[in-house]
């Protein structure tokens, strides 16, 4: 590849990470690995004409016609790459739009059709190297919320904690599309060892739109969401949810799959990074140390000591498999002393996001 191509990815990658979640430079030069294999160079360069807000095909052309492009062929090169999912697309009042996606929850989701081993083993080894670190950086995009057993009526702090609520106030349409994590790592031949589970990852309201548009998913009744989200709270997968009060996605994982989560599990102290509300709570004189907890903690949050089991609260995510396991009913999740609330919507969370990121910047 030519010194010429090698500039064009280098100053999309300095353009994408001015978004609101960026995409940071790293030593090994993976994210521009990553990038060669989300856009050709001639689309790298109108990808760096866009916005992270939508925009129309004239308003974007005003930018993108000193390259020397017509309007027919950058509308037929976005087509292209929204297709691919390089970039988010959709219709407002009737005009096509398009904007820059983040790498996740974006650009990473969309390729559920396309991925390949390279692709999956660069995008574990960038998280790992910096998105994890820019991806926390400033407001999460997503959450930890308990599983439905582990919860009761006392210590519900919203409805937006609580799963089957955030499904039944979600509206319509709902789908439901194949795990992409769990999708990469069976592609490299390293399937989940939690669960055989694959087609856990809802989407709400626009989002399903978008997603079953793509081709990526199907749609799905409330009742069937329920049923699912069941079946993977037996299997002790970790519920995710958007980082809002009515958010628009709920996906399943595990730490062998889920690259921020496998990330996540890494660090010292995970309960700092991941946005949650509960800690486990262990009473000791219900405990009989049989260790069921401390083999189900994916978080490595519990252990035995004196014959019981305790918490490492720098570890625990409040995702409430422990209490769902424990035969003596010996644990239970409790609140945190700072609660925290979630912005109104997810317009509400990227305006945030954006709002910090200026912040930054000028400091």
């Amino acid at each position: 590849m030519s010194s010429q191509n090698i500039d064009i990815y280098r100053k999309l990658q300095q353009h994408l990470n001015k978004m609101p979640v960026g995409f940071p430079a790293t030593e090994s030069g993976v994210e521009i690995r990553l990038l060669k294999q989300l856009f050709t160079p001639k689309e790298a360069e109108i990808a760096i004409k866009l916005n992270y807000t939508p925009e129309s095909l004239k308003r974007i052309y005003r930018r993108v016609k000193k390259s020397g492009f017509s309007l027919e062929e950058m509308e037929k090169i976005l087509d292209g790459m929204a297709s691919k999912g390089s970039i988010n697309h959709g219709n407002i009042g009737g005009d096509k739009v398009y904007c820059n996606a983040f790498l996740a929850i974006g650009m990473y989701e969309y390729q559920l059709d396309r991925l390949t081993e390279e692709f999956v083993r660069d995008f574990h080894q960038y998280v790992d190297e910096a998105y994890l670190e820019e991806f926390h950086r400033l407001t999460p995009q997503i959450r930890v919320i308990p599983i439905e057993q582990s919860l009761t009526p006392e210590n519900v702090v919203a409805t937006y904690n609580d799963v089957r609520k955030i499904v039944e106030n979600a509206g319509e349409p709902i789908a439901v599309a194949e795990c992409i994590c769990k999708k990469g790592q069976d592609l490299i031949g390293e399937p989940c060892k939690q669960t055989k589970m694959r087609e856990i990852c809802f989407s709400f309201r626009s989002g399903a739109q978008f997603y079953m548009d793509m081709g990526f998913a199907r749609p799905i009744s409330k009742e069937e969401t329920l049923r699912i989200l069941k079946e993977a709270e037996e299997d002790g997968l970790i519920l995710q949810t958007g980082n809002s009060q009515k958010p628009n996605f709920i996906c399943c994982c595990c730490t062998c799959c889920c690259g921020l989560l496998r990330a996540e599990k890494k660090v010292e102290k995970p309960a700092k990074l991941v946005l949650n509300n509960y800690f486990a709570e262990i009473n000791p004189e219900s405990c009989t140390g049989c260790g069921m907890c401390v083999n189900t903690c994916q978080m490595d949050a519990l252990f035995l000591e004196d014959g019981i089991s305790k918490v490492n609260h720098d570890r625990c995510i409040g995702c409430g498999n422990c209490v769902a396991i424990c035969p003596e009913e010996a644990i239970n999740l409790a609140r945190k002393e700072e609660i925290h609330v979630p912005p109104k919507n997810t317009y509400a969370l990227y305006m945030d996001l954006i709002d910090k990121k200026a912040e930054a910047s000028q400091k």
